[in-house]
């Protein structure tokens, strides 16, 4: 799932790692200060976004806020569409009255996914919904329902949630287009080559080991009302400098003295 992150244990570089370490770079070249705070928790409904999370994130006064929830919602048995649009338009509201900015992010389209194709009418009426939000407030949105390169279970691991290297890589540079810097779209929005067609033996084989993998421990925390991240906490609960503090922006060296 992702590079294994070596200053935390336990965790993966995704795609928000990714925006912050190219956004750093521009902040440098502009000579300008950069922190980098990452609260997001596997498995945490919005609720806890828009609750915990989005306090926390506000005592930072931050220039940038990156809000993508409301997805695990979406995997519930029931998900009330309209009442997660609210909150999460709420919480949009409280942020861009500091005049902070909003990233905020679509789900992806299941069309193609398999079992995950019945989940497509609640990411399109949610995408619907996050595009609205954003035209009303002026918000950024990174558009991953119209990433078609998506739609190849290569950029997904073995869990089917969570994305590749490669796809954090992508919806990385995705994310930097949707804040306005300029990107290579041939390196995030074009599809990999085609992959060779499997066997329905395979198809099957896979699909068995996903479920026995995956999904089966998913509906038995759903039954014990846990969640994966019931146990997890932020990796980078604080504001801290991703480059070099030693190092002032622009890369000048610091005088020894």
């Amino acid at each position: 799932m992702a590079d294994a992150d070596p200053a935390h244990p336990d965790a993966y570089v995704g795609w928000a790692d990714r925006l912050a370490t190219a956004l750093d770079a521009l902040a440098e070249a502009e000579h300008l200060p950069f922190g980098y705070a990452n609260l997001a928790v596997r498995g945490r409904t919005l609720s806890d976004v828009v609750g915990p999370q989005l306090d926390a994130a506000m005592t930072m006064t931050p220039d940038l806020v990156s809000m993508v929830g409301g997805g695990n919602d979406l995997l519930r048995p029931t998900v009330d569409l309209d009442a997660l649009a609210t909150r999460l338009e709420q919480a949009v509201v409280r942020i861009r009255a500091t005049g902070a900015d909003v990233l905020l992010a679509t789900p992806t389209d299941t069309r193609d996914a398999g079992l995950f194709r019945a989940l497509r009418a609640r990411h399109a009426v949610h995408t619907a919904n996050l595009f609205t939000i954003a035209q009303d407030h002026g918000c950024h949105v990174l558009n991953l329902w119209g990433m078609r390169a998506l739609r190849d279970w290569r950029m997904w691991a073995e869990d089917r949630i969570h994305l590749t290297s490669e796809g954090h890589r992508r919806v990385a540079l995705a994310a930097l287009a949707a804040l306005g810097q300029e990107t290579d779209a041939e390196q995030w929005a074009t599809p990999l080559p085609p992959a060779d067609r499997a066997t329905r033996a395979e198809e099957l084989r896979g699909h068995a080991a996903w479920v026995r993998t995956h999904a089966a421990p998913w509906v038995e925390r759903r039954l014990r009302g846990t969640s994966s991240g019931d146990a997890r906490a932020a990796k980078r609960p604080t504001l801290q400098r991703l480059r070099d503090p030693d190092r002032p922006p622009g890369g000048q060296q610091l005088p020894d003295h």
